[in-house]
């Protein structure tokens, strides 16, 4: 166990005192730092006063504030995610399930084996790593929005839009083989698309006219550096949202024929989630002003995608934008920039 599982503060909420020492004793035995709570209502103090606890195990049949309106309170409260595990009997599958539904992650059965409470922690542990890191990489990616022209609202935009073309397709594509959680992943990861960015030099990245052609050759250089970075953590991590991340990042600027950069794909070998970005970005750039250009109104937008049709952006994409075209105005009314 590394140094800094072994600090991590533990919540263990029991009426039974001779449970909560067992726990505790256990726990404290593997390094963690292990807090007791006789019941809900301490438990709530407790965790009130100490926000950075992660993880609480619960009993659910407890007097005053019992372990289901616990659960409930700390969902509604936190401002982290907390892992909580739940005590019950492997005879009680309704409050098992009940508690489930309201929010638990996981759960030991009555009389707790040991062992299995430290394969659960571990489990805990690396949901906790895995937000952590998600947690770091998005702030990178608000660091490449703050260094770029983008404007403010920029990747709350594109995500929504993302959303909106992934859903779609998933509702009305089955050839694309998209399922509604992959959808999401799309979504969620969209803010990274630009994250090479950070590498680009502050004169190009900021030039108000036009760039030269050795200067847009460097500009190009972003979405190969952001691939990589997430391709390089993806291969550490290994969560299927960071390698979404790393198609987002590496081919939202190939283009459908083959012209793009910076592999030169076309058509199918470009991934569906960089062909969503494409079209997401795209009409992202041309709806909000920037220093060298006014926005352009949705139907000129629109006749500028139409014309992209199996050129820059792949039809299917552009058929489903066309699908959702009331809502993503609604998304762009609702994020557009007050100057």
């Amino acid at each position: 166990m590394v140094e800094n599982e072994k600090k991590q503060k533990i919540v263990v909420v029991d009426d039974d005192a001779a449970q909560r020492l067992l726990l505790k004793m256990c726990l404290e035995g593997e390094g963690y730092e292990v807090y007791q709570a006789d019941g809900g209502s301490s438990a709530q103090q407790l965790i009130e006063q100490h926000p950075d606890f992660r993880i609480v195990i619960t009993d659910l049949d407890m007097p005053d504030i019992n372990g289901f309106d616990l659960i409930r309170k700390i969902r509604a409260r936190e401002l982290h995610y907390t892992y909580i595990i739940v005590l019950t009997s492997k005879e009680d599958e309704v409050s098992l399930v009940k508690a489930f539904s309201m929010g638990a992650d996981d759960y030991l059965a009555k009389p707790v084996n040991l062992n299995e409470l430290r394969l659960r922690i571990r489990g805990a542990l690396r949901v906790l790593r895995q937000e952590t890191q998600e947690e770091l990489i998005l702030a990178l990616a608000k660091l490449a929005e703050y260094r770029s022209d983008e404007t403010g609202f920029h990747l709350e935009r594109v995500q929504r839009y993302c959303r909106l073309l992934a859903m779609d397709l998933c509702e009305n594509c089955p050839e694309v083989d998209i399922h509604a959680q992959f959808a999401e992943e799309i979504a969620r990861v969209s803010p990274l698309h630009d994250i090479g960015k950070v590498a680009i030099p502050d004169n190009i990245l900021h030039k108000p006219g036009k760039l030269t052609k050795t200067e847009f050759e460097i500009m190009k250089t972003h979405a190969a550096i952001g691939g990589q970075l997430l391709k390089d953590i993806y291969a550490q991590n290994g969560s299927p949202y960071l390698k979404v991340a790393y198609e987002v990042a590496m081919f939202h600027h190939e283009r459908y024929d083959g012209t793009g950069y910076p592999n030169g794909l076309s058509g199918e070998e470009i991934p569906i989630a960089a062909r969503i970005m494409a079209l997401a970005d795209i009409y992202d750039a041309m709806a909000t002003k920037r220093c060298y250009k006014d926005p352009f109104p949705h139907e000129k937008i629109k006749n500028i995608i139409l014309q992209e049709r199996g050129k820059h952006l792949d039809p299917i994409v552009i058929d489903a934008f066309l699908r959702q075209e009331d809502v993503w105005l609604t998304v762009r009314d609702r994020f557009e920039e007050r100057t």
